[in-house]
């Protein structure tokens, strides 16, 4: 594990999510193709895709946006790490998925590998490489993208009414920020973090993602946890986390290295000292800063220059 020192920390007191949502929102470029349906059900099922210079086919990584399950939107991506992204030759498709209460759970994560299945099966009319995907996705957004990891070769959340039925949600490698996992242990860690429990609770993001405080459903919270999965045959991660993070308990992540691991999935964990959710926004300078676009781009390109 690496231990990291951001050069500028959390503010005091940290944002709630949604004020961090609405006012610290990057502002994108026109994407390359705009707005396009990757399956029939929800206006939710849309991307937006990014293209690099050149002829193509790219490779491409696929951005899943946080907001605790029930908001947030596909423009939710730093500028700075889309443009080193693209600068490598990588594409990038920006992700929305159906949201509580429009649909609890399984319906996030169905929608999530129908985009990477859409991509995969449409790659040639987008110049997309269909061999060399990475997931990312950051806090709901994380869960997402390391389920998709997890569970790329298998069937479990492939909706056939999604489309392209049989197409595999495989992905070369998975880079995972501040994601939460193991929601029956969240408030635990919370204390233990010296944090406020406040995930037990009938109107937590998470029982709210479920449709039931998480205590009274513990079979779709393990169902929603990407360790549950896990096999020798997953791709590599990237985990980067803050230590202080008081929204997703950074034991969330620690958890997830350490599982992955004793599976023998390779894993790169980034413990950013001091720093909180995002630093309180997702796309603050401890997270997209130089240093780390540069890092998390060198990882996404390391692993797309292999297909597998």
């Amino acid at each position: 594990m690496r231990i990291r020192r951001p050069v500028l920390l959390a503010a005091a007191a940290a944002l709630a999510i949604g004020v961090a949502l609405a006012t610290c929102a990057p502002s994108l470029p026109a994407p390359d193709h705009a707005e396009v349906a990757y399956a029939p059900l929800s206006a939710s099922q849309r991307f937006d895709l990014y293209l690099p210079q050149g002829p193509g086919p790219f490779p491409l990584v696929i951005n899943i946006h946080g907001g605790g399950f029930w908001q947030g939107d596909k423009g939710m991506l730093s500028p700075e790490l889309l443009e080193a992204l693209r600068a490598r030759g990588i594409a990038v498709a920006t992700v929305n998925y159906r949201l509580a209460p429009e649909a609890r759970f399984p319906a996030a994560i169905e929608d999530a590998k129908a985009a990477v299945r859409f991509l995969r099966a449409n790659a040639a009319r987008y110049r997309l490489d269909p061999k060399r995907f990475v997931a990312f996705g950051q806090s709901a957004g994380g869960n997402l993208a390391a389920l998709i990891g997890t569970t790329g070769n298998a069937a479990v959340f492939d909706n056939p009414a999604l489309g392209n039925p049989g197409v595999s949600a495989h992905v070369n490698a998975v880079i995972d920020w501040f994601g939460p996992h193991d929601f029956l242990l969240m408030d635990q860690q919370a204390r233990a973090q010296g944090c406020p429990p406040n995930h037990d609770a009938a109107d937590s993001f998470e029982s709210q993602y479920l449709g039931a405080p998480i205590r009274t459903v513990p079979d779709k919270a393990s169902a929603t946890n990407p360790i549950t999965y896990i096999d020798a045959a997953d791709p590599p991660f990237l985990l980067q986390v803050g230590s202080a993070d008081c929204l997703v308990p950074a034991a969330q992540t620690t958890i997830l290295a350490d599982a992955l691991r004793k599976a023998g999935v390779p894993v790169e964990l980034d413990m950013f000292e001091g720093a909180g959710h995002g630093d309180n926004s997702f796309w603050s300078p401890v997270f997209v800063g130089d240093d780390n676009v540069e890092r998390v781009a060198d990882f996404a390109e390391a692993h797309l220059r292999k297909s597998r």
